[in-house]
């Protein structure tokens, strides 16, 4: 069984960032011939050629065994609860394997939205798979992708790319956390930090203490922190230290002054720099904008 449905973008959806150009659905049982007939040209391939696209695609496999090869990529094994990824101008090919009930979904697009996030390494040919295992919420939002090109709404578009950037988010989680998931104390241990450093803002509180209250070296609790949340425990504390500097900006009448020491900065003159540096603008403008 195959379901798909190609799409048509205007110069105007384009501008959005992000397009989709086809949705769909393979299910293929075991001997089945692969891949299934009705695909629009330049989609259709012979696995034991492979083909290129102009496109990225994300392939979500509920069910089945099957092999994935791309030109960074050796032939590696795939399987139910791979998501796999296709990058534009790379050679690639995958297919089930014959004694496989293979089911899998599908959605292609393009865009800059999509360049600048390859660009930023948060995507790369060189991880097309990423092992998310079953999610209920990945299966729902290809079929409301595939309902919603299929009955193609005014302004379709922006709705399917939607729908992309909430799969790749959620992919880059779903992986992410299957990995920390093995170390559960730790992350216990960070969600005690991240706890503590948001309790204690105005308080005179180093992540070394917090750290050395953990039982763990400085260094290893750094680590963890940053794999955990993507930044350093000092950043993360300076962070919240701004935010709540915004607060105290625009609804009390406190001096700046008042402001750096009680968040703990070093000097008004530190703060301001690193309130400057984080929002473009310096705590007295910032507080004349929000009060105008």
């Amino acid at each position: 069984m195959q379901i798909s449905k190609y799409m048509v973008a205007s110069p105007h959806d384009c501008q959005w960032g992000l397009t989709v150009s086809t949705v769909g659905l393979d299910e293929i049982a075991p001997g089945d011939a692969y891949p299934t007939s009705g695909h629009a040209d330049g989609y259709y391939f012979d696995p034991r050629k492979g083909r290129t696209l102009e496109e990225y695609q994300m392939l979500y496999l509920v069910e089945g065994e099957g092999t994935f090869e791309s030109a960074t990529m050796t032939a590696t094994r795939i399987k139910g609860g791979d998501l796999f990824l296709l990058f534009p101008g790379e050679w690639h090919t995958y297919c089930p394997l014959p004694s496989s009930h293979w089911k899998s979904y599908w959605i292609g697009y393009k865009g800059r939205n999509m360049d600048d996030r390859v660009k930023a390494g948060f995507l790369t040919p060189e991880k097309p798979i990423y092992h998310v295992g079953f999610s209920a919420e990945i299966v729902r939002l290809y079929e409301t992708a595939l309902k919603t090109a299929q009955s193609e709404p005014a302004y379709v578009q922006p709705i399917l790319a939607g729908i992309v950037n909430h799969l790749v988010g959620l992919m880059y989680s779903l992986e992410r956390n299957r990995q920390l998931s093995q170390k559960p104390s730790h992350i216990d241990e960070i969600n005690q930090a991240r706890l503590r450093i948001r309790q204690s803002l105005e308080q005179d509180l180093s992540i070394q203490r917090i750290a050395k209250d953990l039982g763990m070296s400085y260094s290893s609790f750094r680590k963890f922190f940053k794999e955990y949340t993507g930044i350093s425990p000092a950043l993360y504390q300076q962070d919240l230290r701004l935010q709540r500097a915004k607060e105290l900006l625009t609804t009390t009448s406190m001096s700046i002054k008042s402001i750096a020491y009680q968040l703990q900065f070093e000097s008004p003159d530190y703060f301001s720099s690193k309130f400057k540096n984080k929002t473009g603008m310096k705590p007295s403008d910032f507080r004349s904008m929000h009060q105008a």
